[in-house]
């Protein structure tokens, strides 16, 4: 008989699923997806250009397994609110 490999899942994995879970965000086709802003302050990343590293490497990873990038990653920039003083 074959050993049966369980796993422990710490507190700390538990509260890391908890916030992917809150950060989640599902399409009009029921896709799930993130957001690298939010994946980055959930992760602990302080400056967005170490970050930005990361998901550099993840891509190079994808097209090094023959994985297609556009799928798993979208380029969306980072949305911002302007608002304009009007002056009379």
């Amino acid at each position: 008989m074959g050993k049966t490999n369980t796993m422990k899942v710490s507190s700390e994995d538990k509260i890391n699923y908890s916030t992917f879970e809150e950060i989640k965000h599902i399409d009009e086709n029921g896709n799930e997806y993130w957001l690298a802003r939010e994946l980055q302050v959930a992760l602990e990343y302080r400056k967005w250009r170490r970050f930005e590293a990361v998901i550099s490497r993840a891509k190079t990873s994808c097209e090094n397994s023959n994985i297609n990038v556009n799928y798993h990653f979208a380029n969306i920039g980072k949305m911002v609110k302007i608002y304009r003083v009007l002056q009379k």
